[in-house]
């Protein structure tokens, strides 16, 4: 076989392989219907299996930082009566789910917010977390640490009786992980809450969670209520009167890092009624200006916000003497989202603050339009 032929067997091998992909994902999702489209989020679709009643199907697609294209399908059997397919192109878990492993804060806050927050048996970097009711757990012994990233306990998880591990990705699916918890016979899903730009489409992961417990009318209920306020709060006409310029963030070694204005941070500082220092970056990612620049940036801002984990001027002025003097600094008006932090360092602001963008919000226009002292203030401080 000469080497055109070999070229031409292997693109209709590959050709092959992928409509067969193509067609086994078809027949996953044939028989069913949209039954949750979310509002905001990006990342997850929710189905229901008309063929079965009462079953459902989380569809997760893109949840981490990548330009792969990613999906995943769980299938979720409600076991009061209903069948479960013979054959079906992801993992199947039966209801109600109730031994919970989780790889991110934001997902305890998730489930806190649906009253579910008992079911949680595991979590990635317990030390840091601040819900009472988890630290209580933990003291009790009810939930333990199972590890980090590609480190994970996998005895611990399987110990706990666990029944889906919640995971998250930062580039890409870790394929060693989903490999041994497929050996282990326990199923997990990829939650990506983190890479939503719209405040709002963070929090409505909590509507895939409670699909998953089996309590999907109340997740959305709650959801809605978080929405109403956030949108209310919004909406004040004295956020369009005024708007004042926000710096954000603090150097890191030579280059200060700017969000871009799809980002997370920039839309609560725009819903806010503020204007964002740095229009120029409309990519998808922060990047890198030099010190020179941030400085010119400063100088031109009204406040400036979120600096890492400092709780004071002289803590900034140490770490950018040569930013002392921005009008931000001299006149007090610096603010940081760390006031809700453990002692090791643990920030509520990236907790509860995801499944409450509503705080968040309230916060900023207290700040922006009013310079609200800390005592008035859930997620920020006032730098003194």
């Amino acid at each position: 076989m000469g080497i055109r032929q070999k070229i031409s067997l292997v693109a209709l091998l590959m050709l092959l392989l992928v409509v067969g992909c193509d067609r086994t994902q078809n027949d996953a999702l044939a028989g069913t219907t949209v039954c949750y489209a979310p509002r905001y989020a990006k990342g997850f679709t929710i189905l229901a299996d008309t063929l079965n009643i009462g079953n459902h199907i989380i569809r997760i697609t893109n949840p981490y930082q990548s330009d792969e294209s990613f999906e995943q399908l769980l299938y979720l059997h409600n076991s009061e009566g209903t069948s479960c397919p013979d054959t079906f192109a992801g993992d199947i878990v039966s209801l109600p789910v109730d031994r919970i492993a989780v790889m991110s804060s934001s997902f305890v806050a998730m489930l806190d917010a649906i009253d579910c927050n008992e079911r949680i048996v595991g979590v990635s970097g317990l030390k840091f977390i601040t819900n009472e009711k988890i630290r209580r757990a933990a003291d009790e012994g009810r939930v333990v640490e199972i590890g980090y990233d590609s480190n994970l306990n996998f005895e611990q998880i399987a110990s706990r009786g666990t029944d889906i591990v919640l995971l998250y990705g930062l580039y890409g699916e870790d394929s060693a992980t989903t490999a041994k918890l497929r050996s282990l016979g326990i199923p997990y899903l990829y939650i990506g809450d983190y890479v939503e730009y719209e405040p709002l489409g963070k929090a409505e992961w909590m509507v895939a969670l409670g699909y998953l417990c089996g309590c999907e009318e109340r997740a959305i209920e709650c959801f809605r209520l978080i929405e109403s306020r956030y949108t209310a709060i919004r909406d004040r006409k004295y956020c369009s009167a005024y708007r004042p310029r926000v710096m954000l963030n603090l150097p890191y070694r030579d280059s200060w890092f700017m969000p871009s204005t799809k980002s997370y941070a920039v839309r609560l500082i725009e819903d806010a009624g503020g204007e964002y220092i740095y229009p120029q970056n409309e990519t998808t990612t922060s990047v890198p200006i030099s010190t020179e620049e941030a400085l010119l940036l400063a100088s031109e801002a009204d406040f400036w916000l979120n600096v890492g984990q400092l709780s004071s001027l002289d803590e900034l002025r140490a770490i950018a003497p040569r930013f002392a003097e921005v009008d931000a600094v001299r006149e007090r008006r610096t603010y940081n989202n760390n006031r809700r932090t453990t002692a090791v360092g643990g920030s509520d602001f990236w907790e509860s603050g995801a499944v409450r963008p509503d705080l968040i919000l309230e916060d900023l226009v207290k700040i922006l339009h009013f310079e609200a002292p800390t005592d008035s203030l859930y997620y920020y401080q006032k730098l003194e």
